[in-house]
C-alpha cells in the first residue's frame, strides 16, 4: 500500500476514533491528515527515546507501561496538532488503544494493482 493511501486510511481511523471516544475531537479531514503526519514524526523520533528511557519500568510491569506511553504520546500529538483535541488522559488512553490495535490490521491490507 502506498504511503498516501495509508495516511488517508489512518486519517479516517483518527476521525472514527474521534467519533467513538468521547473527549476526542477533530475538526475535519485535513486536521486528521495533519494528525497522521505528526503521529508519524512522533513515532519516528520521540517513541524510541521514551521506550529506551522507560525500559526498566516496562520490564517491571511486563510491558503494560507501553499502554501508558502510547496514551501520553497521543496526548502529545493532540498538543502539537491544531484541530485535534483530547480532553483527558482516559480519552487519550482509549484512543491510543484503538489506534494501536488497528495499526497492524491496516498494515496487513495490501492494495493489488490490476493488470491489463
Amino acid at each position: 500500500m502506498n504511503l498516501v493511501l495509508r495516511w488517508i486510511v489512518f486519517a479516517l481511523l483518527i476521525m472514527l476514533i474521534a467519533w467513538v471516544i468521547p473527549g476526542i475531537t477533530v475538526t475535519g479531514f485535513l486536521s486528521a491528515m495533519f494528525v497522521v503526519v505528526i503521529i508519524s514524526i512522533v513515532n519516528l523520533f520521540v517513541r524510541p527515546l521514551v521506550q529506551l528511557i522507560s525500559l526498566p519500568l516496562n520490564v517491571f510491569t511486563l510491558g503494560l507501561f507501553s499502554l501508558v506511553i502510547n496514551a501520553l504520546l497521543f496526548l502529545l500529538v493532540a498538543k502539537l496538532s491544531p484541530g485535534f483535541q483530547i480532553d483527558g488522559f482516559w480519552s487519550g488512553f482509549f484512543g491510543a488503544l484503538i489506534l494501536s490495535v488497528a495499526t497492524p490490521l491496516i498494515d496487513k491490507i495490501n492494495v493489488k494493482k490490476s493488470q491489463p
